[in-house]
């Protein structure tokens, strides 16, 4: 599934394309695609006609785009197919083409939302006064959001009863942060996965917080992390920061700081990534 980098390397080229466009028609082509707008397909495709795109937002891994002059916004759930693709008018519609959106303008561009596995979608939401589609309102502020609070943040990670993995990965703490930044950043950090939250010192968890913001801009400095053809930004290019990952996918690769080679574990029905020497697991109590 898409994280933080990913989603922003496709909101930007959201930004450049298709903010301030007015939107003169919709086709919805599959109904899975809209599930999360009870209204349905029609009603959808309706309300969006006629609007113009504001500036597209993101939060963590949350996608949307406001419309101007309204506290509406179009959330873009990409699940783990989905894709946003400014396409020519002409181009030859993709295998799994779910919606296609329209301008009044001239520049023979349009967008489509594309979705392989039809777990993603679009949807109509009301904005919260923060200008947030309401669905997400509790979902926290981002590590590269500038009004992110960091003193908040060590406080709630402190108090948690939880390893360090969940935390990072708990949306409410802080958002954005999925499975592969979150190796990453600990493997960067020389932090155990397992390892408590209660044991993190003020220190120790201001350096992975840096951690995590530093391989995320790095990441976002190549166009995020592809490992396979569906993730792509808006112009159906994949990112190249695969080749960039220290721990993610290195299992039984020797570590790059001491050379012991790297393990996997299964995780929450994921896996999780480290060196058994650097990344040392916490001591289980007698």
């Amino acid at each position: 599934m898409p994280e933080l980098p990913e989603v922003e390397v496709v909101r930007r080229g959201l930004e450049r394309w298709v903010a301030g466009r007015t939107v003169g028609a919709v086709e919805v082509l599959h109904p899975r695609a809209v599930r999360r707008h009870p209204a349905g397909a029609a009603d959808f495709a309706a309300r969006l006609t006629g609007e113009t795109i504001g500036v597209p937002q993101r939060r963590g891994k949350y996608l949307w785009l406001p419309l101007e002059g309204r506290d509406l916004s179009v959330l873009g759930h990409l699940g783990m197919s989905g894709q946003l693709l400014v396409q020519p008018e002409e181009a030859a519609d993709e295998k799994h083409l779910r919606i296609r959106v329209r301008f009044e303008d001239a520049a023979g561009t349009e967008l489509r939302f594309v979705d392989q596995r039809t777990f993603g979608g679009l949807s109509l939401h009301e904005n919260t006064p923060d200008g947030l589609p309401d669905v997400i309102a509790h979902i926290a502020r981002d590590p590269l959001d500038p009004l992110f609070d960091e003193a908040a943040y060590h406080a709630a990670l402190r108090a948690k009863r939880t390893t360090v993995k969940r935390a990072l990965l708990d949306q409410s703490l802080i958002s954005g942060v999925g499975n592969i930044y979150a190796d990453e950043a600990l493997w960067r950090a020389r932090l155990h996965y397992e390892r408590a939250t209660a044991t993190l010192t003020r220190p120790r968890s201001a350096e992975l917080l840096g951690h995590v913001r530093d391989v995320m801009n790095a990441a976002l400095d190549v166009g995020g992390t592809s490992f396979d053809s569906l993730y792509v930004n808006v112009n159906g290019e994949s990112g190249y920061f695969d080749r960039s990952l220290d721990a993610y996918g290195r299992e039984d690769e020797p570590c790059r700081r001491c050379g012991t080679p790297m393990r996997r574990r299964p995780w929450m029905n994921r896996s999780s990534y480290f060196c058994p020497r650097c990344q040392r697991p916490p001591r289980v109590a007698s």
